[in-house]
C-alpha cells in the first residue's frame, strides 16, 4: 500500500480508538485528524455519510463505520489480528459485536442523568460482563497468548472504568477474575496506551458534566 492513511478521529471516541488499536499493532504509519463533533467541518460531512468517525481516508477513498475499516486493514495490511481459523474468526467477529453492545451500555453509563436509570444500566453492562467472563481465556488475551481484534475492540471499553472507578465503587466488574487479569494486561499493551492522548480523563469528565450525567454529579459532590 503506497497511499497515505488518513484516520479521522475524535479524542474520546472508542471506535477510532479501535482502529488506532489495529493500525499500531500492524506497524503502518498513519495520519490521525481529529475533529469536534459538535461542530463537523463540511469536508468531513462529504466524505462521512453517516456524520460518524472514524473514517479512514485511503488516496480518494473514504472508508466509513469501524467494522468496515478493521477489515479492511486485516484484508491489506501485515501482521494479521485475526486468526486463520475459519471458524476462531467468525467466533471472534460475534464477539466483536458484542463489544459494542458493550459500548452502549457504557454510554448509558456516562450520560443517564438519574440513580435509578443509571443502576439499571450497571446491571446490564454487569450482566453482559459476567458473559464475557464466563467465554474469557485472558493469558493473558482474550483466547490465550496471541493479541487479537477481539482484544482491540474490548480495550477502550475497559478504559472507561478506569475514571469511573474514580468516581465511585460500583460493582460491575467485581469477582470477575480473568476479566481483572485481561484488563491490566490491556492496560499495558503499547497499542492501547497510544490510543488516547494523556489529557483523555480530564476530556471524559467534561463529557459527562456536558451531559449532567449521574456520574458527573457524583464527581462533582466529591469534589466540593
Amino acid at each position: 500500500m503506497t497511499e497515505t492513511l488518513k484516520l479521522i478521529s475524535h479524542k474520546l471516541c472508542p471506535y477510532v480508538q479501535r482502529a488506532v488499536i489495529s493500525l499500531t499493532e500492524k506497524g503502518v504509519p498513519f495520519e490521525r485528524i481529529d475533529i469536534d463533533l459538535d461542530n463537523k467541518p463540511e469536508w468531513f460531512l462529504k466524505i462521512s455519510p453517516l456524520g460518524k468517525v472514524p473514517v479512514l481516508q485511503i488516496g480518494d477513498k473514504a472508508v466509513f463505520e469501524s467494522a468496515v475499516i478493521l477489515e479492511y486493514l486485516e484484508e491489506t495490511l501485515p501482521n494479521p489480528l485475526h486468526s486463520k481459523d475459519p471458524l476462531t474468526r467468525a467466533e471472534h467477529r460475534a464477539w466483536i459485536e458484542f463489544g459494542s453492545a458493550v459500548l452502549g451500555d457504557i454510554w448509558g453509563l456516562e450520560t443517564v442523568a438519574d440513580e435509578a436509570t443509571f443502576n439499571a444500566k450497571a446491571k446490564q453492562a454487569a450482566d453482559k460482563f459476567a458473559r464475557l467472563e464466563a467465554r474469557l481465556v485472558a493469558a493473558p488475551w482474550f483466547d490465550g497468548e496471541k493479541f487479537s481484534l477481539v482484544d482491540a475492540v474490548f480495550a477502550p471499553a475497559f478504559r472507561y472504568f478506569d475514571v469511573f472507578e474514580e468516581i465511585g465503587d460500583f460493582g460491575i466488574l467485581d469477582n470477575k477474575p480473568k476479566i481483572a487479569r485481561w484488563r491490566k494486561s490491556l492496560r499495558e499493551r503499547p497499542s492501547v496506551v497510544a490510543a488516547v492522548s494523556a489529557e483523555y480523563p480530564a476530556l471524559l469528565r467534561t463529557f459527562m458534566k456536558k451531559h449532567k450525567s449521574y456520574l458527573s454529579q457524583l464527581d462533582q459532590r466529591a469534589a466540593a
